[in-house]
């Protein structure tokens, strides 16, 4: 196929507008009955892949939804994949399934330091890794992203001035959210090292790992860098951002570790449900037959992360650094003569994620996981706003 056959495919497919409105939509229904456009959790508006819908149809079908364990198939596919795609070679038995990735940062939290660490997260950052300490009872240590050469990177030289003595696990993210940035092995190497010399435990929340718009750059996982990386650190992963099945809950724990992992399972015991028979069903189908879907779904975003690029660069007072992976702008308001910049869009029609919630009140992430139309009409109204202050 060539490229201007396969773009127009990709238009033709994520093109398609799916009405989210009266459906139980988180992200729809908060702005209901009112003229915003919902720019804001990271979940996409594509319609799934057909042949993910159809497993669940089957599923469904079938009509008994007892009890249930962890598919065979599914821990096989998860293990097949690690090797394949960054020749990691995981044990089935390190895995560990989760209804979600937010549980594994909460289970992290409480179950991979002691009870009187200090836990490390950089700052901004996705709210739970600082909820996640905050409900475990443990302070935080914040360590500042710096921006180097246009990406979003943990300032260690900060944090080796500083860091608390008692701090016991580091709440890593890769690819960044918010900022996009996919982490370099001697990057990777560098925070490993800082592991080691702190004697740090490593929680990496690596759930955008399959959103990579950059052609020419590759995910690794941390654990995967060496024996130590790996005996050090719990990866948390899921299809769910990649596939947009977040509502079904499916997600996983890589731990090779055993006393992390024994540590890990015992603090969910009891308490975290099991993932559901329809979330194991849409996880194994999104694996087994997404990937044509996904490679049309990277080229569309790249499309629309680079037309997000295009417009706010050319908006006074936003700043915007490079997207390498995700569907998440991270845009900076400093410049913009307005108090709160989250509730200046929202009143233009644009409802995004404040900075605040994230470290930083200066920004606001955009969600260009949607049709080209809406993302259009959405930055016209952030323009807009702007040129009539």
């Amino acid at each position: 196929m060539s490229k201007d056959a396969r773009q127009e495919k990709n238009i033709n497919l994520f093109d398609t507008k799916i009405d989210r409105t009266n459906t139980g939509s988180t992200k729809w229904d908060k702005y209901e009955g009112k003229d915003v456009l919902p720019m804001w959790v990271a979940d996409t508006d594509f319609r799934i892949p057909e042949p993910v819908i159809e497993a669940l149809h089957q599923r469904v079908d079938h009509g008994v939804f007892g009890y249930t364990h962890p598919p065979k198939a599914l821990t096989d596919t998860i293990v097949n994949r690690m090797a394949e795609l960054y020749q990691w070679n995981v044990e089935p038995d390190w895995i560990v399934y989760l209804p979600g990735l937010v549980c594994g940062l909460n289970i992290a939290a409480r179950a991979l330091c002691d009870a009187d660490d200090t836990i490390m997260i950089p700052t901004p950052i996705y709210p739970p890794f600082a909820s996640s300490a905050k409900l475990a009872g443990k302070p935080t240590y914040k360590v500042p992203t710096k921006l180097e050469h246009g990406r979003w990177l943990v300032d260690l030289d900060a944090a080796k001035a500083d860091l608390p003595a008692n701090t016991g696990l580091l709440q890593f993210c890769n690819p960044l959210n918010p900022g996009g940035t996919v982490y370099r092995k001697e990057e990777l190497e560098e925070v490993l090292l800082f592991a080691q010399q702190n004697d740090l435990v490593i929680c990496s929340d690596e759930i955008h790992c399959d959103l990579i718009l950059d052609k020419a750059l590759k995910h690794i996982p941390l654990a995967s860098l060496s024996r130590d990386a790996e005996q050090r650190t719990v990866t948390l992963m899921a299809p769910s951002k990649t596939f947009n099945i977040a509502g079904l809950g499916a997600s996983f724990a890589i731990i090779p570790n055993e006393s992390l992992r024994t540590a890990f399972r015992r603090e969910k015991m009891g308490i975290v449900p099991h993932v559901s028979l329809l979330a194991y069903t849409a996880a194994q189908a999104s694996y087994q037959y997404g990937q044509a879907w996904l490679d049309e779904q990277l080229v569309y975003l790249a499309l629309n992360r680079d037309l997000v690029q295009q417009t706010i660069d050319r908006i006074p007072g936003l700043a915007l650094q490079h997207i390498e992976a995700t569907y998440l702008a991270w845009i900076d308001c400093k410049d913009l003569p307005v108090k709160n910049p989250c509730l200046f869009f929202e009143k233009a029609g644009v409802g995004l994620s404040p900075g605040i919630e994230f470290g930083d009140r200066n920004f606001v992430r955009l969600n260009f996981g949607c049709t080209k139309k809406q993302l259009m009409l959405a930055l016209q109204r952030m323009e807009d706003a702007i040129n009539a202050l």
